[in-house]
């Protein structure tokens, strides 16, 4: 989510200061932070926009639920329906934060500190949300849940195979004027959600939840983040996380993980895993990337790999620092095991919003990407993914 380089809200806000202001002015920081870099590119062409509009579009990672806003109307920040509507999106990724430390970094944090906390007592969340990660979780899945029951069919929440075929089917029905509906799916971006329980991953389950990641920002009693203090490998109860996954066919999300828990989940997992947002170390060398051997583990497993659209994942602030990254990841693991990963609304600035895309459509030609290469990225090769490896049609 919060990426260091990113979440400074102006040059003189201290951490203490941004913790005041979320108890202050949730929406103001809201604002501030999920920006879009000002930019003035040619339009796309008209090849650029033919091309998009055929797009099967998926990405795999917004925050968007996190910040309380009215998705149903076009706001702040990089989504809410009509934006997903003006750039094609099929299937949008909800990825829910429970916990974050305060002065968040890529390299070194613990779990003393909270920045949720004090988001979700300002938004007047419910009682039972402020020492409750679990109950965190739960209330931002159902306000999907009832986002998608108000919106008359424009938004619905995937959580089986047989969902995934209908929306394909009724958007390839939507002819002319006709709005294709949406998608939504729900993951989670950190398991301590969990409260050290692994009975609760039923409880995730049941509302609506089909993707996990077993760190964030900070080492968990289920493995080490790329971001936290040891950065260790699965522990005994990670490793049985990972079992009652694989159980329940929800998906592992090896986002933020530690080379160690990438490591073990690669060796121990029997299904492919996503990592839904990142940069790669070829264009972007720090620690937050990943580096061209663990692309290929996670390719020669089937999984694939999320392209971000912030700048610490790419090293830029337009399209074509994107376009670079993915360029690069499909020279070393193929098309068919790259996708979008945006980590819109993810308190970073981004180089577009939703509405957006066609501009890195265009990029993306730019680059000598064919078409059938970006349909493949774009969002082909999630829904096919989603299409062999969510939940049993009865789910």
């Amino acid at each position: 989510m919060v990426k260091r380089r990113t979440m400074i809200i102006t040059a003189s806000l201290s951490a203490a200061a941004m913790f005041g202001a979320l108890l202050a002015a949730p929406t103001l920081v809201d604002r501030q932070i999920n920006q879009v870099y000002p930019a003035t590119p040619p339009a796309p062409s008209k090849q650029a926009l033919a091309l998009h509009q055929s797009l099967w579009i998926a990405d795999l990672h917004a925050d968007s639920l996190l910040w309380q806003r009215q998705l149903q109307q076009r706001g702040a920040g990089h989504v809410d329906l009509p934006r997903l509507a003006e750039g094609n999106v099929a299937l949008q990724a909800f990825s829910v934060v429970t916990k974050t430390p305060r002065k968040m970094n890529i390299e070194h944090n613990d779990d003393d500190s909270d920045n949720i906390t004090a988001l979700v007592m300002a938004q007047g969340l419910p009682p039972r949300t402020w020492n409750s990660l679990l109950a965190r979780a739960s209330y931002q899945a159902q306000q999907l849940h009832q986002l998608a029951g108000a919106s008359d069919g424009a938004l619905r929440v995937i959580g089986s195979r047989a969902q995934l075929r209908q929306l394909i089917a009724d958007r390839d029905k939507a002819t002319g004027s006709q709005a294709k509906p949406i998608g939504g799916w729900l993951t989670l971006e950190g398991a301590h959600a969990l409260e050290g329980k692994l009975d609760n991953i039923e409880v995730l389950y049941r509302a609506g939840y089909r993707m996990a990641a077993p760190t964030h920002f900070f080492d968990t009693e289920l493995s080490g983040s790329q971001h936290g203090m040891k950065k260790g490998g699965l522990t005994p109860l990670g490793k049985r996380w990972l079992r009652a996954m694989e159980q329940r066919k929800m998906i592992v999300d090896l986002a933020h993980a530690s080379p160690a828990t990438i490591d073990e989940v690669l060796s121990l997992a029997t299904r492919p895993v996503i990592v839904s947002h990142t940069g790669v170390r070829g264009t972007c060398a720090n620690g937050r990337n990943l580096s061209d051997s663990q692309l290929k583990r996670i390719a020669a497993q089937g999984g694939l790999v999320g392209i971000g659209f912030w700048q610490t994942a790419v090293c830029g602030k337009d399209v074509k620092a994107i376009a670079r990254a993915i360029k690069y990841t499909v020279s070393v693991i193929g098309a068919e095991h790259v996708a979008y990963g945006s980590d819109f609304d993810g308190a970073v600035t981004t180089a577009i919003d939703a509405a957006g895309l066609p501009r890195l459509t265009q990029a993306l030609l730019d680059t000598g990407l064919t078409a059938d290469q970006i349909r493949r990225i774009a969002g082909g090769n999630v829904r096919d993914f989603l299409l062999k490896n969510l939940p049993d049609d009865d789910a």
